[in-house]
């Protein structure tokens, strides 16, 4: 059974509903398991990742969404695919989030890259990716990922949930820049395990130039046994 969400704290008497973003990330690829560096690579679930996109998929749902966006990439759009069927929603595939390209090191094994670039891995496992060449600038991936989400939250009505589902480092900067306004390399949040979400409610009355949103949860997992953790990009 799937556990309850997380209760919400309440807002002021009078104020209208919030609207509420869960963003997940996907399932576990054989490129997570074997430390492979994935960015834009369209690789696939693995057993693991298929078993929990299937075991969190009541844990999402149990938000009562109306609508799941999310990245094309296969590895989030089969994890969204079992939200979707146990929400008994439509899924909408968006490019916008999908993961930082990482330009000439998609591919590698994180074994590779740190023998053959030493310094250059120093920075890249630190989240500080300007080092990496060609790869895409973290203001670059917060836009698009926040314009993503925020036009997904605007689709929906005061008091309703939205789901999007994602990949690790996009939705680092994601959550930033939603909460924060900003985003910073390296990112001030840690990276979600394979099917990790984070909650984001609606703030309503901002003071001029202060973020929409608020951290509600962050890295929450369904309790099941066949859950592998992976923080590796991607």
């Amino acid at each position: 059974m799937a556990e309850a969400p997380p209760t919400l704290p309440r807002e002021p008497a009078g104020a209208p509903s919030p609207r509420t973003l869960v963003l997940l990330r996907h399932g576990r690829t054989s490129w997570n398991a074997s430390g492979r560096v994935q960015g834009q690579i369209d690789s696939e679930l693995d057993e693991t990742g298929l078993a929990q996109a299937e075991a969190v998929a009541p844990h999402i749902a149990a938000y009562r969404p109306v609508a799941v966006w999310t990245s094309d990439l296969q590895r989030a759009a089969v994890t969204a695919s079992y939200v979707a069927r146990e929400a008994g929603l439509e899924l909408r595939t968006d490019p916008r989030l999908r993961e930082f390209g990482l330009g000439e090191r998609e591919g590698i094994t994180h074994a590779e890259y740190s023998a053959a670039h030493p310094c250059e891995y120093a920075d890249f496992v630190t989240g500080r990716w300007s080092s990496v060449p060609g790869a895409e600038g973290v203001e670059d991936v917060r836009s698009r990922t926040t314009a993503c989400l925020t036009e997904l939250a605007a689709s929906i009505a005061p008091g309703e949930v939205a789901v999007g589902v994602a990949h690790g480092a996009a939705l680092r900067v994601a959550v930033e820049g939603l909460v924060a306004g900003t985003a910073s390399e390296p990112s001030a949040y840690a990276g979600m395990d394979n099917c990790g979400w984070a909650v984001l409610r609606e703030r309503h009355a901002p003071r001029d130039g202060e973020p929409s949103w608020r951290l509600v949860a962050y890295n929450r997992t369904a309790p099941d046994p066949r859950f592998a953790q992976s923080r590796t990009a991607g």
